[in-house]
């Protein structure tokens, strides 16, 4: 057999290159805008190194803000080629407003109008070429799945959406199959006589195993599976591609070997993370409680005329170690909503009045919580805090949910980043799989991670 592959790139790979050549690009556009235009503004020189230095962080900070690095955007041109102008634009007007670092403002105005389009034209056109030779079928991952033939469908499904350079081409059943009418179109399925011609034929990159009980994998899917491994091709459990590619921990196929998949993060342990994190939350607090007392006013006379009665209200939520908290927040539905009992926020939600709704997609309705981190109740990031009786139904029909409580609950989280507002079972089991994935790998670079994704998530209105 052949160990002569296809050429793809990894997700993390991927998103490097993004990054860098974004940076080139820029940097190449502003030295050919020196060369043709008689652009003085910002020269590529030695002694200008500060100002150029600073425009790449903006370009960074502000394309990640804008989702220019989220790989399923990055493949289509129409949300490329708006989150570049919505970049280019705040960028610009960032470095206009910073001129002790950034140069000074030439007399030819002009020139910030070349620059504008020199940052916008320079990122599309690597963009362009990134959608159309990157993200075509010759750079595809091509994956060859192997499991029971059960769970085929639930299994392809998860990781189908995610990553549009994984291509699960096909799959082998692993297991003596006891009924010969079950059959799944959504893949090819392979004979496993023909495993080894399969890889060499369909160009194959990776094999993932996703057997939940490997002692039920017959003898010659096991022998070929060893001979390959021997042979250094590359084979991966399905629950370790599942948390990479989604960063989220894989719960619903989690047993009774759990502790494999929980070794927890250093740093829920590490003195100086905890030090440093309780810092940045008695800081962060401190400025969100002063803009909150600044914005004031507004958000009185909004209550006033869109959200008539208390413009507070506190709720018991469940903190560290389980142990209960009030929580306070602005009021955004109607006064008694919950005569009728207790029952999750829903999407069109009619308990919810106008004025409300526009504090949650704003996320205006949480600045009173920053008193709770203050207090220490709450950290700045972390998963949200549930409400005991919410926390009491869903533990009972979902495994490992109150392991979300081994740290404290936050304002914002990875899971309130990466998926919609929780309002069913399944949307709380989607949730825990992001929780359990921060705790699991919390850090200062995930930390600051979620931060600029919550200010995209604030910036797009995505609130609930």
């Amino acid at each position: 057999m052949s160990k002569k592959k296809g050429i793809h790139f990894e997700v993390s790979e991927r998103k490097v290159l993004l990054r860098i050549l974004d940076l080139v690009m820029v940097y190449l556009g502003v030295y050919c805008l020196s060369l043709n235009f008689d652009f003085v503004y910002i020269e590529v020189s030695k002694d200008n190194s500060v100002a150029l230095i600073l425009l790449g962080v903006y370009v960074s900070i502000f394309a990640t803000i804008f989702e220019l690095y989220d790989l399923q955007k990055a493949s289509r041109l129409d949300t490329t080629f708006q989150n570049v102008v919505i970049t280019a634009s705040i960028v610009v007007l960032f470095y206009l407003l910073t001129p002790v670092l950034s140069p000074f403002l030439p007399l030819e105005r002009m020139q910030i109008v070349y620059l504008y389009l020199t940052i916008i034209v320079s990122i599309l056109l690597w963009r362009f070429l990134y959608i159309n030779l990157i993200e075509t079928p010759r750079f595809y991952k091509r994956v060859l799945l192997v499991g029971e033939i059960s769970n085929i469908d639930g299994l392809i499904n998860a990781l189908d959406t995610k990553d549009p350079n994984y291509k699960i081409i096909g799959f082998i059943n692993s297991e003596v199959s006891s009924d010969e009418s079950v059959k799944f179109k959504g893949r090819r399925e392979f004979d496993s006589k023909d495993f080894l011609n399969v890889i060499e034929k369909e160009k194959i990159s990776e094999i993932l195993v996703a057997s939940f009980n490997t002692e039920a994998i017959i003898s010659e899917v096991y022998h070929d599976l060893m001979l390959l491994l021997e042979r250094g091709f590359k084979i991966r459990d399905y629950t370790q591609v599942y948390e990479e590619l989604l960063q989220k921990v894989p719960v619903q196929f989690v047993g009774k070997d759990f502790y494999k998949h929980f070794p927890f993060s250093r740093s829920n342990e590490n003195k100086l993370y905890i030090f440093f994190q309780r810092a940045f939350d008695v800081v962060f607090s401190s400025i969100g409680l002063l803009i909150g007392l600044l914005i004031s006013p507004i958000i009185l006379i909004g209550n006033l005329l869109g959200n008539k009665g208390p413009l507070f209200y506190t709720q018991e939520r469940v903190g560290r170690n389980g142990k209960p908290f009030e929580i306070i927040k602005l009021r955004t539905m109607i006064v008694n909503a919950e005569k009728d009992g207790m029952k999750w926020a829903i999407k069109n939600d009619a308990r919810i009045t106008a004025f409300g709704m526009f504090l949650r997609r704003s996320r205006l309705d949480e600045i009173p919580q920053f008193y709770n981190v203050l207090k220490g109740d709450m950290s700045i990031i972390g998963p949200r805090p549930e409400r005991p009786f919410f926390v009491n139904e869903l533990a009972r029909i979902i495994p490992f949910y109150e392991t979300r409580h081994i740290i404290k609950p936050g304002l914002t989280g990875w899971a309130q980043v990466s998926t919609r507002y929780g309002s069913t079972v399944d949307d709380s089991l989607t949730k825990l799989q992001y929780d359990l994935y921060y705790i699991k790998h919390r850090s200062i670079f995930l930390d600051l991670s979620i931060a600029i994704k919550t200010l995209s998530t604030i910036l797009y209105y995505r609130g609930q």
